[in-house]
């Protein structure tokens, strides 16, 4: 495994991205920079992190048999790599809120980036982007529902560690999936999924509306499924919906 360290950085995923482009890469070679100044999120949306104290790193991850049919499957597994390191640190109230973001209780202390290349039915390789708060204190005020590992537990930590351990735990995710443990990753993914079988408000992607729901799992394909108050289960795919700030 080869990690490229890089004082700063418009982006590792576009780094990386780019390298893959120009070379051939080894699995799990990983570009983790000390400031990210451009760094993404899903949909576009932007990732801020504070220098020298977070995460912020990208792994490439090659792929022979992985069908796109089953690129939600990657999605899971990645969130379910995080999720377990985090367990194993202690960090309390873990949750996976849909599709991929890490909470501890209502806070948000990790993101995660997928972007897959495709050739003809099969996933080439994928760009595993990853923003973990680890030892940042403070957030700007518009970022309400972010926390840090430091933050939570009260106590820092070696970022060197932490990165070894989440790359360790993606090889054992993803040995499952080359493996096609599908029901397995998609089980584990469900049952840590941040407000499962509890009421939520729920707001619909370009409307003001609000309507109630019951997250009740996800499809296959990542859609997350709610059981509405008529008792009739919709699916939504991502960031169609959002969860309702109340």
């Amino acid at each position: 495994m080869k990690i490229i360290k890089l004082d700063a950085i418009d982006s590792t995923n576009s780094f990386l991205k780019e390298l893959a482009q120009n070379s051939t890469l080894e699995n799990y070679t990983t570009v983790i920079t000390d400031k990210q100044v451009s760094g993404r999120g899903q949909m576009q949306n932007s990732w801020h992190s504070k220098p020298f104290k977070n995460l912020t790193f990208s792994t490439f991850k090659g792929f022979k048999n992985l069908q796109i049919q089953h690129q939600s499957y990657l999605n899971f597994c990645i969130s379910i790599a995080v999720f377990n390191v985090l367990k194993k640190l202690s960090v309390p109230r873990l949750a996976i809120k849909w599709p991929n973001d890490i909470m501890s209780g209502d806070k948000k202390v990790c993101g995660i980036l997928i972007e897959t290349t495709f050739t003809k039915t099969k996933i080439k390789n994928a760009i595993i982007g990853i923003g973990l708060n680890v030892n940042q204190e403070e957030f700007p005020v518009s970022l309400t529902h972010a926390s840090s590992l430091k933050k939570v537990l009260k106590k820092e930590f070696d970022l060197d560690n932490v990165l070894q351990r989440i790359i360790d735990e993606m090889k054992v995710q993803i040995h499952a999936l080359e493996h096609f443990h599908f029901e397995k990753i998609h089980q584990e993914y469900e049952d840590n999924l941040y407000r499962k079988d509890t009421a939520s408000t729920f707001t619909k992607e370009g409307s003001d509306s609000l309507f109630m729901g019951i997250i009740s799992g996800v499809t296959s394909n990542g859609d997350l499924e709610v059981l509405l108050e008529d008792d009739s289960i919709e699916s939504f795919a991502a960031k169609s919906i959002s969860f309702a700030r109340l």
